[in-house]
C-alpha cells in the first residue's frame, strides 16, 4: 500500500468516526428528558474587600422574600385535582308514511281489464328510531411536588416543570407537572395550588412489573381495536 492510500484511508476512517460520535450525541438529545432540570446560575461573587462590610455583587436580600422569583429556583405545586362529569342522553324519532292510488277515468268510466282495476294501489311505510346514553367520569389527584423554575416573562409571569420518581416494589412511579403561574399567586410559605398553574400539563403513571400487568397484550389490543368490527 502506498503511502497516498495510506493517509486517504487514514482520513476516511476519521470522517467515518466523526460522523458516528455525531449521530450519538444527536440521539442522546433526542432521548434527553424534557423534565430534567435547568442548570443552575451561579452568582457572579466578587472577591472580598480587605477593611470593608459591604461585598460588591453579593446578591444580599434585606428587603425581599424567599419566594420563587427567578429561573433556577424552585417551589412547591400543591396537587389538588378533583373533577366529575356527568351526561345523559336520550332520543327519539318516529315517522310515518301512506299514499293511496286510484284508478284514473277514461270518457267516465274507470280503466280496467278484465273488469279488474289495474291502477289502484297503497303505499305505506313507519320508521322509528329510540337511543339512550349516559357517562359518569370522575378523578381526583392529591399531593404534592416541587418543580423548578425554567423561564421568566417580560410581565413577571413564570414557567415551570418538574416531576417526582418514586420506586415502590418493582414499580417506578412519577409524576409529572408543566405550566405558567404568576409570581402574586406564590404563597408566603414558597408554594401554589396546581388550581393556578395555567397551561397545566400533569401526568401521573408507572413503569414496572404491576404496569405491566395491568397493559394488554398485543393480541386484546388486536381484537378490541377497530380493525375488529365483530
Amino acid at each position: 500500500m502506498s503511502t497516498f492510500d495510506f493517509q486517504h484511508s487514514v482520513r476516511l476512517s476519521l470522517i467515518l468516526l466523526a460522523l458516528l460520535l455525531t449521530s450519538a450525541c444527536a440521539r442522546i438529545d433526542a432521548i434527553r428528558d424534557p423534565y430534567e432540570p435547568p442548570a443552575p446560575v451561579l452568582p457572579d461573587i466578587a472577591p472580598p474587600t480587605s477593611g470593608a462590610i459591604y461585598r460588591e455583587r453579593g446578591a444580599t436580600r434585606l428587603f425581599e422574600d424567599l419566594r420563587a422569583a427567578r429561573i433556577g429556583d424552585i417551589l412547591t405545586v400543591r396537587l389538588i385535582e378533583s373533577t366529575a362529569a356527568s351526561l345523559q342522553s336520550n332520543t327519539s324519532t318516529s315517522k310515518s308514511t301512506a299514499a293511496t292510488l286510484t284508478t284514473p277515468t277514461f270518457l267516465g268510466r274507470p280503466v280496467t281489464k278484465d273488469g279488474i282495476a289495474i291502477f289502484d294501489g297503497e303505499l305505506s311505510g313507519d320508521q322509528a328510531f329510540s337511543g339512550a346514553g349516559a357517562t359518569n367520569q370522575s378523578n381526583s389527584l392529591q399531593g404534592s411536588v416541587t418543580v423548578t423554575v425554567v423561564e421568566r416573562f417580560a410581565n413577571g409571569n413564570l414557567r415551570i416543570r418538574g416531576e417526582k420518581r418514586v420506586l415502590l416494589n418493582q414499580g417506578n412511579e412519577f409524576i409529572r407537572l408543566s405550566g405558567i403561574i404568576r409570581a402574586y399567586d406564590i404563597e408566603p410559605d414558597n408554594s401554589i395550588p396546581s388550581a393556578r398553574v395555567a397551561d397545566a400539563h400533569i401526568s401521573y403513571s408507572s413503569k414496572g412489573v404491576l404496569a405491566a400487568a395491568n397493559k394488554m397484550g398485543p393480541f386484546a389490543r388486536f381484537f378490541n381495536s377497530v380493525l375488529t368490527p365483530f
